[in-house]
C-alpha cells in the first residue's frame, strides 16, 4: 500500500488513470442518454485538460523552486508530514517551496471571497428554481453538497495555511542554525 501511496504521489500518469474512470463514472451520471462511447470519449478530455493543467503547474514550480518533478512531489510528502531534511541545501530547497506555495495561497486567497459568494448565489439559484418548480429534492442536496465543499475546502486551505507557515518557522530556525 505505501509503494501505491508513493506512486499516485509521484505519477501524474498513475493519479490519471485513477481518475479516468471516476469521469467515466460522473460522465455516466450526468449524461445517462448518451452512447458508452460519448462517456469515454468525454471522460478522457476531461483527464487530459485537467493533467496537462496539473502538469504544466508542476513543472512552474519545480522549475522555479530549482528542482525536478519527482523531487517535488517528495518535498511536498515531507511538508505534510512535517519532516525538516538533515542536509542544508535540501532545507533551503524545501524553504523556497514551502514560500513558493505560501505565495501561491496568499494569491488566491485574495479571490476566496469572489469564489464563495459564486458558490452561494449558486445554491441560491438553485433554490430559487425548485421553489419556481415545485421540486425541492435535486435543489436540496446540491445545496448541502455545495456548502459541505465550500466549508472542505476553506477548512483545507486554514489547515495547508498552518502547514506551511509552521513549516517556514522551523526551517528558517533550522537555516540560521546552521549559519
Amino acid at each position: 500500500m505505501h509503494a501505491l501511496k508513493r506512486l499516485l504521489d509521484r505519477s501524474l500518469l498513475a493519479q490519471a488513470l485513477v481518475v479516468f474512470p471516476l469521469c467515466v463514472g460522473a460522465v455516466a451520471l450526468f449524461r445517462p442518454d448518451d452512447h458508452p462511447v460519448g462517456w469515454v470519449v468525454q471522460a478522457a478530455l476531461y483527464t487530459a485538460v485537467a493533467f496537462t493543467v496539473l502538469g504544466l503547474q508542476r513543472r512552474r514550480v519545480s522549475g522555479s523552486v530549482g528542482i525536478g518533478p519527482a523531487s517535488l512531489a517528495d518535498l511536498d510528502r515531507r511538508i505534510r508530514r512535517r519532516e525538516v531534511p538533515d542536509d542544508p541545501g535540501e532545507r533551503a530547497t524545501m524553504l523556497r517551496l514551502v514560500d513558493e506555495h505560501l505565495a501561491r495561497l496568499g494569491r488566491s486567497g485574495r479571490w476566496l471571497w469572489v469564489w464563495l459568494v459564486f458558490m452561494g448565489l449558486t445554491v441560491v439559484g438553485a433554490l430559487v428554481l425548485g421553489a419556481a418548480t415545485g421540486s425541492w429534492g435535486l435543489p436540496a442536496s446540491f445545496t448541502v453538497l455545495v456548502s459541505a465543499f465550500c466549508v472542505w475546502a476553506v477548512w483545507m486551505r486554514r489547515r495547508s495555511l498552518e502547514r506551511l507557515r509552521f513549516m517556514r518557522s522551523t526551517l528558517r530556525d533550522a537555516v540560521e542554525r546552521a549559519a
